[in-house]
């Protein structure tokens, strides 16, 4: 399945009809939250794909120019808390960030995290048991905790990912929520059976039998 996984921040060759020979052969778009539902929409309208996202913690409500409120991406399937499949390829989602204020949708204690963890493991099982396989993405907006995460108190990733990693083996983590700036920082790492991403701002992924190859 190739794949386009976006986060965080608007790029303006995506947000163009450059899209379209840049990303032609894309498959699924795949959003790890913090963008704008109108671009997530140009960039689905224009592929003519599916999109499967989570929130992240800065996603807010929209306006149209009709006046409309509106708190999704139109078209596209929230995955968070559950295992969504397409084309036999499967995707499940946590959405959201640490908390670091007392306010605010999209954020949760390390705690909350591993209770939304708990909710998904019996889909991620009941997905083992019936394909014979694990599932190819869990997409997140944070990072695992001390994976491409910060130390500060509003980037630091969640533990459970840590824990869903290694029980349930998902091929791959996709996340945002870390901006990456220097171009000698890591955003790949093998973590068990998984490879995990930062796709900030965006990731072009292939993924086959012998592994995933990655570009931007």
């Amino acid at each position: 399945m190739k794949l386009l996984a976006l986060a965080d921040e608007v790029v303006e060759s995506l947000y163009s009809p450059l899209i379209l020979k840049r990303c032609a052969d894309v498959e699924l778009v795949l959003s790890c939250g913090d963008l704008p539902y109108y671009y997530l929409e140009y960039v689905v309208s224009m592929l003519n794909v599916p999109l499967f996202y989570v929130h992240g913690n800065h996603d807010t409500v929209e306006y149209t120019y009709t006046g409309a409120v509106r708190s999704e991406p139109g078209g596209g399937t929230n995955v968070h808390g559950r295992v969504v499949v397409y084309r036999g390829f499967a995707v499940a989602g946590l959405e959201g960030s640490i908390r670091y204020r007392p306010w605010g949708e999209y954020q949760y204690t390390d705690s909350e995290m591993w209770a939304n963890a708990l909710w998904l493991a019996p889909a991620l099982l009941r997905y083992r048991v019936v394909a014979g396989r694990p599932i190819d993405v869990l997409l997140t907006h944070a990072p695992p905790f001390m994976v491409h995460d910060g130390r500060d108190p509003s980037h630091v990733g969640f533990k459970a990912f840590l824990w869903l990693m290694r029980v349930f083996k998902p091929r791959l983590l996709v996340h945002g929520h870390r901006h990456v700036y220097n171009p000698f920082e890591v955003t790949v790492t093998q973590y068990e059976s998984t490879t995990v991403i930062n796709a900030y701002p965006y990731k072009l992924l292939d993924t086959n039998a012998e592994g995933v190859v990655i570009s931007c």
